[in-house]
Parts: C-alpha cells; structure tokens; sequence
C-alpha cells in the first residue's frame, strides 16, 4: 500500500503537464478549427442554424452573432458596405426645391427693387443725419425733441428747393404756351421755312398724324407724365417718412444689428460697425457743406451779372454738387446754358466762372473738408462712381464714397491683418 502512494503521486506529477499542455494549447486548436472550412451540415445531419446556434465557426467571426449573421447575410457576395443614410431621390428633392426658393427670392427681390432702393436712401439719409441728432441731445434737448428739430429742418429744406424750382418751371412753360402763336407766325413768313414744308409736304403728314391713335397716345403721354409726377411725390413722401422712423428708432436698430452677431466677436464688429457709422455721417456732413457752398457762390454770381431766376439756379447748383465726380459739371453746364440763352458775354462769363471754382473745390475745398471724414482713394472714387450710376442711378453715385470708404476699413482691419496671420 505504501509503494502504490509514491506511484499514484508521480502518475499524477507525469500527468499534471500534459494537462497545462492541452489546456495551454486549447486556443490553438480553437485558431485552428477557425480557419478550417465549416463542414456541410448534411454530413453530420445538422442544420446550418442549429450548427450557428451551438457556436459552430459563424458564431466565432468577428462582430457576428445570431441576429448579425442573419443580418449581414452569408458572406459569399463579400462584406456590405455602410447603409445609405439619404437616398438620391431625397437628395434630388432637396435641390430642387433649394433652386426653386432661390429663384422666388431673385423674383421678389427684383420686383421690390424700387421699394428696396427707397430704403437705402432713407437708411443713408438716417445715418448721415444722426450726428445731428447726436448733437442736439448732448446740448441737453430729448431724443424725440432732436428728431423733430432734424425732420422739420429736412422738410424745410425740401420746400425751398421746390418753391425754388417750380415757379420757374411753371412761369417759363407758360410763357412758352402763350408765345407759340407768335413763334408759328414767324416761321410762316420765312421764306425758307415756307420752300421746305412745300418740299417735304409736312402739312399733309400733320393732319396724317393728327388723327385718333396719335390724340390717344399724347394723353396716353400725358397721364405718364402725370404718374411720373404723382410717383416721384410718393417716393419723396415715403422716404421722408422712413427717413424719420430710421432717425427714432437708430439707436435700437444698430443695437439689434449688433445682437445678430455672435457674443465673442461682437465687440469689435461694434467698434468697426460705429467706425463706419461715423464715417457715412462725416461724408454726409461734408457733402452737404461743399453743396451749400457752392450753391451759395452761384448764387452771389447770379445776382452780380444778372443772370434770371438766381436762387433756382443756385439751388440746381448745390443739388448737383452732391453727385461725385460729375454733379458739379451737370450744374455748371446748366447755369452756362441759361447764361448763353440770356447773352453771349454772360454765358462766356458763366464758362469762365465755373472752369474757375471747380479747380478751386477740387484742389482746395474738397480735399481740406473730406480728409477730415473719409480717406478714399481718387482711382477707387471714380470707379465707385461710375458703378454706383450704373447699378442704382444716381442713388448709386450718393452712397459710392461712403461704401468704398467703409470697404477700405473692413480691408485694412479684418482681410489684411488676418492675411498676414496666415
């Protein structure tokens, strides 16, 4: 009994390693029962899912289980890419649609175009009277107080300009009217004028013209003319109106602008944004000077030679000159032709006199009083001008200086300092 103990311990001592070798080399076998084709389930009278479910070699590959391997199929067709998460009709769709809203957009931005340009008008208006208002209050008047004193000076100023301008107009049309029978007599007692209407029959294509169509058409002129009139009031009177909201509620306004802007920039979008706000306010402030001035020399000429009807002409004069680069020419040619039509020696002095101040405001006035409000290059004036009047007219031409000043201060301290980071 004693010797069958040391036997029964070194049979278990011999067997102990062989036990750690099958234990140790059991992955291997499993490794290798992997990588082995699985046998047909008809061989062993086993179905397929059966094999699957008690853990045959489908159970063992990677990211498979019972549900994955009846989801990602056999696995004879290769592995299945990722699942589309949009399909191309919905995509398509989308576009569509996308297109379809920016078109609406084109067209309701192009159909208000008229209402949009009145706006900008009255915004400009707003921020170039501001300071004004700015002004007032800091002599100690309420706000509603100094936008009432600025909206009544403005409408003044409107008024002036037509008591100015209309009865001249009116006066003139008139006397015209009642000269014409006198104009027509004279041309019958020419003698010249006689041999060409006998030679070109010019009275029968009167009474050819002056028939049903042709009456149709003058009214038809007429009530176009009567709608250019009654629409150029209503614009004036809706951006007076506008100019006046603007002026109340700026300060609300450009808070609410400032709002829209995320938090950590929008310190200094507010001091860029208040940069600009100044410069549109001192070009406006400017501007209106140069004119004023102008206008106010015209007239002191005006009296001198005798030209008639001076405050009308110093009033077109001053109203040109707010035009960039050609305002003043179109005045000095108007008041040069009125001059030419009253006396030669006065057109000739008119010529003269304009040729004169126009070197003066462009190489003395202008440069001492813009320097001071807006720094903008001649070269980038000059081409804002000509695509200000191709784009808006002559609204364009108002507000090219200060977009082209305010382009320059977003150029010089966002673009190239963040250029120069890079």
């Amino acid at each position: 009994m004693a010797q069958h103990g040391p036997a029964r311990d070194d049979a278990t001592r011999d067997s102990a390693p062989e036990a750690v070798a099958t234990d140790t080399d059991a992955p291997t076998a499993r490794a290798t029962a992997r990588d082995e084709p699985a046998p047909d389930a008809s061989e062993q009278n086993v179905p397929a899912q059966d094999a699957a479910t008690r853990g045959g070699p489908g159970r063992d590959a990677p990211g498979d289980d019972a549900t994955g391997s009846v989801a990602s199929g056999s696995g004879r067709f290769g592995r299945p890419g990722r699942p589309l998460r949009r399909s191309s009709f919905l995509v398509g769709f989308t576009g569509a649609l996308g297109v379809l809203l920016a078109y609406t957009v084109f067209l309701g931005i192009r159909n208000a175009g008229g209402i949009l340009v009145l706006v900008v008008i009255a915004l400009f208006l707003a921020v170039g009277l501001n300071p004004a208002v700015v002004r007032l209050r800091r002599w100690g008047l309420p706000h509603g107080l100094a936008v009432t004193v600025v909206a009544l000076t403005l409408v003044l100023l409107i008024v002036a300009g037509l008591v100015a301008l209309v009865p001249p107009v009116v006066t003139q049309t008139g006397q015209f009217i009642e000269q014409l029978p006198s104009y027509v007599e004279e041309l019958r007692r020419n003698r010249t004028v006689n041999d060409l209407v006998v030679r070109y029959d010019v009275m029968r294509r009167v009474q050819e013209l002056a028939n049903a169509d042709t009456v149709g058409r003058a009214l038809g002129g007429v009530l176009g003319g009567a709608q250019i009139i009654f629409g150029t009031i209503f614009r004036v009177l809706t951006v007076l109106v506008l100019t006046i909201y603007f002026l109340a509620y700026f300060d609300r306004l450009r808070d609410l602008g400032y709002a829209l802007v995320p938090r950590s920039r929008r310190q200094r979008v507010s001091l860029i944004g208040d940069e600009i706000l100044t410069k549109v306010g001192a070009y406006m402030v400017g501007a209106l000077s140069i004119a004023v001035l102008a206008g106010a020399t015209s007239f002191v000429f005006a009296l001198v030679v005798g030209l008639p009807y001076p405050f009308a002409l110093a009033v077109v004069v001053a109203v040109t000159d707010l035009i960039p680069q050609i305002g003043a020419t179109l005045g000095a040619v108007v008041v040069s032709l009125v001059g030419f039509a009253t006396a030669l020696p006065i057109g000739i002095a008119c010529a003269v006199f304009f040729v004169l101040y126009q070197q003066v405001e462009n190489y003395l006035i202008y440069p001492k009083i813009m320097r001071r409000s807006v720094e903008v290059n001649e070269v980038a004036a000059l081409l804002a001008a000509l695509l200000g009047v191709a784009l808006m007219g002559v609204v364009g031409a108002l507000i090219a200086i200060p977009v082209v000043a305010a382009f320059q201060l977003i150029l010089r301290e966002v673009v190239l300092p963040r250029q120069d980071r890079r």
